[in-house]
């Protein structure tokens, strides 16, 4: 905007300094917000006019391709064996149909009530502000120093082997 408006005023500037010649007839003064373009060239003026160098090859790093079968596919049927060989393994299949369906659901809620929340006009920033809050407080208690991340580490492993069932 700044360097429109300077461009304007440079215009206006030069305008009225230089004189109009005695063969040209005074044309009525007429303002325009554009400074003036000199004309467009041509197209084949314009590229006869650029000569463009072929770009060179960098070899400061060579690089060789590569296929291997290992990498990038995935046996499906080996995975499928997998799986199957890990359902067979577990004793209480009901139990994890149920919770299975219990999270899906629970996901599903959840998804609800995030939309409910975001309707709300206000309420999205405040919870925002309150996440932000919460991750400050997280990080000087647990991250910060390096004891309290030696007791989060604990207090992870402490949790994994409630959930294991292994204490």
């Amino acid at each position: 905007m700044a360097a429109a408006s300077t461009s304007m005023a440079a215009t206006a500037v030069f305008a009225s300094h230089f004189p109009l010649s005695s063969t040209t007839k005074a044309a009525p003064a007429r303002c325009s917000a554009t400074p003036h373009l000199p004309p467009r060239l041509s197209a084949t003026s314009f590229s006869s006019s650029l000569k463009f160098a072929e770009p060179k090859r960098s070899s400061l790093l060579p690089v060789k391709a590569s296929s291997s079968e290992e990498s990038g596919a995935v046996d499906t049927s080996e995975l499928l064996s997998d799986l199957k060989e890990k359902w067979d393994a577990v004793d209480n299949k009901s139990t994890v149909i149920i919770y299975g369906g219990g999270a899906i659901v629970a996901v599903w809620l959840s998804s609800i009530v995030v939309g409910a929340i975001n309707s709300v006009p206000l309420l999205p920033k405040i919870m925002e502000l309150v996440g932000l809050g919460y991750t400050g407080w997280f990080v000087y208690r647990y991250l910060l120093f390096k004891s309290s991340r030696k007791e989060l580490a604990e207090d992870i492993e402490q949790l994994k082997k409630k959930i294991s069932g292994t204490e």
